[in-house]
Parts: C-alpha cells; sequence; structure tokens
C-alpha cells in the first residue's frame, strides 16, 4: 500500500480513521488547487512514516470547493469503520472573515485550518476525553494530521489563505450504534481516532482508546470506582449486583486485563471491581496480560495443578485437566469442589495487585454463564 510495507508477519497493517480523514481532505483540496481528480495521496503519519491511501471519489462543489472520499481499511485487525467511506469538504478561502467559516471551530491544530464533523461525525456532550464538550469527536491527532495535509499541498501559502474541513461519515450514526460512543457522551456519530495514523494487527487500537476514553469520561464524571468487566454479558451481570454506579462507571475491557487495570490505577480510582466470567477469571487468576484465547491457552492444566494443591484429589484435578472448556471445568467443580471458585478469585485478585499497585481498593466478582454471582470479594 504504497511507500512503505504494511505486513506484519503474514497479517496487513490498516489506517485510522484519522489518517482517511486526512486523505480525504489532502485529496480534496489538490482537486481544488490542481484542477485534478487524484487517484491516491500521500499522508505523512504521527511516526513520521508515510502511507498512500487510494481516493474513492472526488469533485468540485464549486470553484473554491470540493470534496473527496476513501474507504477505510483496518487491515487484519477490523473493527466496525473497516471499510466505512470516510470523507471531507474543503472550502479554500482567501479571506478569513468569509461566511462559510466565520463561526467554525477555533482550529487549534493550525491558525488557518479550521476542523469541524459533519453528517456521521458524533459530537462531544461529556467532559473527560481529549475534545471539550460542544466540539467534533475528531481528536488531536487526526487533527494534527489533517493540517499537516493541508501544509502539503499549500506549502508556504497556507498563512496567506483560511481552510475549512468539514470531516464527514455517511454511515456515521448507524456505525455509532455498534459502538460505545453515546456512553462516553458522543453522540451522532463515530470518532475520527489514531494515536499513530496505523492499524496494526492485533493491537486494536479503536478498543484501547476507548477503554481510555470511558476511564476518562467516568472520572470527570465523579466516579471513584469503576466496574472492569471484559463485555456486555458480564457487565450487565455486574449492574445486577452493583445498583448504585452510574453507568459510566462500568468499563467493558475486552481481553486487555492489565493494560485496563493500569490506566484505571493512574486516572487515580481508589477501587476497581473485577466482574468476569470463570472462563476469563481463570486467565486472570494466572497473570495474563491479554486473556485472549490465543494468548492464555494453558488455564485447565494450570487449574487442575492449583486443584490437586488445594483439595488432593488426583481423579477431580486430572478431569479438569482433560476438560474441554471453561463451562465444562467449571461443571466439574461446582459438582465436587466448589472451594476451587474461591482460590481462582483470590489468585485473580493478586494477579490484578501486580498490574494496578498496593493503594488501590480491588474486587472481584465471578459469575457462571447464567449470571449467578460465584463468588464476590470482600
Amino acid at each position: 500500500m504504497g511507500k512503505r510495507s504494511t505486513q506484519t508477519g503474514t497479517l496487513k497493517s490498516g489506517f485510522t480513521t484519522g489518517t482517511a480523514a486526512a486523505a480525504a481532505a489532502k485529496a480534496a483540496l489538490t482537486r481544488i488547487v490542481t484542477g485534478a481528480d487524484p487517484d491516491s495521496v500521500d499522508i505523512l503519519l504521527l511516526t513520521g512514516d508515510s502511507i498512500r491511501i487510494p481516493v474513492h471519489r472526488c469533485q468540485m462543489i464549486s470553484d473554491c470547493k470540493a470534496t473527496a472520499t476513501v474507504i477505510k481499511d483496518a487491515g487484519d485487525d477490523p473493527d466496525v469503520t473497516h471499510r466505512a467511506e470516510i470523507g471531507a469538504v474543503v472550502t479554500l478561502c482567501q479571506n478569513a472573515d468569509d461566511p462559510e467559516i466565520r463561526h467554525a471551530e477555533n482550529g487549534k491544530e493550525h491558525p488557518d485550518v479550521v476542523i469541524t464533523g459533519g453528517e456521521g461525525v458524533g459530537q462531544v456532550t461529556l467532559p473527560g476525553l481529549e475534545i471539550p464538550p460542544g466540539q467534533a469527536a475528531i481528536n488531536l491527532g487526526p487533527r494534527k494530521m489533517i493540517a499537516q495535509a493541508i501544509e502539503d499541498v499549500l506549502g508556504n501559502q497556507t498563512s496567506q489563505q483560511k481552510v475549512f474541513v468539514e470531516v464527514f461519515v455517511p454511515e456515521g450514526r448507524l456505525l455509532a450504534e455498534k459502538t460505545m460512543n453515546a456512553r462516553l457522551g458522543i453522540i451522532g456519530g463515530i470518532s475520527i481516532l489514531g494515536t499513530t495514523g496505523i492499524v496494526r494487527p492485533m493491537s486494536h487500537e479503536a478498543y484501547v482508546a476507548t477503554i481510555a476514553s470511558s476511564l476518562s469520561v467516568a472520572r470527570a464524571g465523579g466516579c471513584t470506582q469503576v466496574v472492569l468487566t471484559t463485555g456486555r454479558r458480564s457487565e450487565r451481570f455486574a449492574q445486577s449486583v452493583i445498583l448504585d454506579l452510574p453507568e459510566i462507571g462500568f468499563i467493558q475491557i475486552g481481553d486487555f486485563f492489565k493494560l485496563s487495570l493500569e490506566s484505571a490505577s493512574q486516572n487515580g480510582f481508589a477501587h476497581i471491581t473485577l466482574a468476569v466470567l470463570f472462563g476469563k477469571a481463570v486467565k486472570m487468576a494466572q497473570g495474563f496480560a491479554h486473556t485472549h484465547a490465543a494468548k492464555s491457552d494453558l488455564s485447565l492444566s494450570v487449574l487442575s495443578e492449583w486443584a490437586m494443591a488445594v483439595t488432593g484429589d488426583r481423579q477431580f484435578s486430572r478431569r479438569l485437566s482433560q476438560a474441554n472448556t471453561a463451562r465444562e471445568a467449571l461443571t466439574l467443580i461446582t459438582e465436587t469442589h466448589p472451594v476451587m471458585i474461591s482460590e481462582v478469585g483470590k489468585r485473580m485478585i493478586m494477579s490484578a495487585r501486580m498490574f494496578s499497585g498496593a493503594d488501590i481498593a480491588l474486587q472481584a466478582m465471578i459469575f457462571d454463564y447464567t449470571g449467578r454471582a460465584l463468588y464476590i470479594s470482600k
């Protein structure tokens, strides 16, 4: 894909929504300045590398305004925005008092580049995010890339002109329904994200950014406690037990055990609850930083070793080691030695302590697959 390889082993890297927006803006401005429709544009990433992005469509709207779109490619680590059309309407003005931009957001990225959000780009409504309430959910990294893309086209003429960039995502409202944006106070569309500009396979950059944003919003909303869950199901189970915590205090962390605890600790939360299903609890108890199955496939064999040490029941230990799934192992445990559930819970707290630090109150909740609370630590 252009100037640099996007292959990581056998996995292909992709680019972020921020990179897509910058590419669309550059293509539209290139159309205004040169009169030609570019097939692709080169974008300088926040890492200092460059990537070539194909242009999906480009057309003039008036003598000083054009629009262009690109198709976002998340590579081999796709998220909800993979293959989404992301575009920009660019207006090039000689007069800074042009009514088109007089009331637009102040572009801190560059005094002569004003960046706003259009159709399908969410608006920030709650404090705690990188962008303050009242502005489009276009993070600082993408804003910097967009400003750089504009400067690439105009060169030293940038300061003599004013450029208005409106980022839009035609299907943004629908895509946002598949994200956590509404809980973060981002209403009406998706966020334009990107810390480097590149999506690395297995990095799950968008998910990691959502965890960080969720923790920040919870802290800004006055929460001193957060409940970390691995998904919507465990979150629902936790909400049925913890009734006095606002919704923003429940954070879905996916498989990011270590990262989430470190981030929660850095945000200053005094109390962290881990509320998970039994299978994830076993992986956390072993201290895996990331609990995806591919990264933690020895969990049941280790569980059988713990069972032997705790119960002394060799047959029970052997049956656990031969279990096909954590669900099957849990059935054996509840029927034979339920004490193993609390053993897993205690080890889960010990592992969490390694990642969160000693000064934070930690609590563990373990649920079965129907939502019954099997273990709640004090």
